[in-house]
């Protein structure tokens, strides 16, 4: 059997979700998955069908919006792979819980992926990074059923 293989397509204004997508692919990493980061808006467009796993990062925009780069990423793909796991930071501080991490509600209900996605608040550091690494884990053994 090949090693599976994972890209991780995210956007980051502030640094929270690049470190989020970082844990993620060092987890895949520990878990024998190659992976590869991939910026959203910056590095060229990617074909979601050469990866046994896609786990898609964002934050969230305003008032509970899914940022325009991230959309623009989804029309350059041009179809809804089933295969998409979503992760995104937010602040409940702006919008409290109503708003927090909804640009990931949303994503996970465009994509209908199979999988919860993961909020977090603001960083990852400190006791969020466990939360990163057990959602990656659960994703990544649920999803191993999918690409036998």
């Amino acid at each position: 059997m090949s090693k599976l293989n994972a890209v991780i397509p995210y956007l980051s204004y502030s640094g929270n979700t690049e470190e989020v997508a970082e844990l993620v692919a060092e987890t895949l990493t520990e878990n024998n998955v190659s992976c590869s980061l991939h910026r959203i808006g910056i590095d060229p467009p990617i074909d979601p069908e050469a990866y046994d796993f896609v786990f898609l990062g964002t934050f969230t925009w305003e008032t509970g919006s899914t940022p325009d780069e991230v959309k623009d990423f989804i029309l350059e793909v041009g179809y809804k792979p089933n295969h998409i796991a979503v992760f995104g930071t937010g602040d409940t501080q702006f919008g409290g819980d109503e708003l927090f991490c909804k640009a990931v509600d949303k994503l996970v209900t465009f994509y209908m992926s199979p999988w919860k996605g993961l909020k977090i608040e603001q960083s990852p550091r400190g006791s969020q990074e466990k939360l990163v690494r057990q959602w990656t884990e659960g994703v990544f053994q649920r999803g191993k059923s999918f690409t036998s």
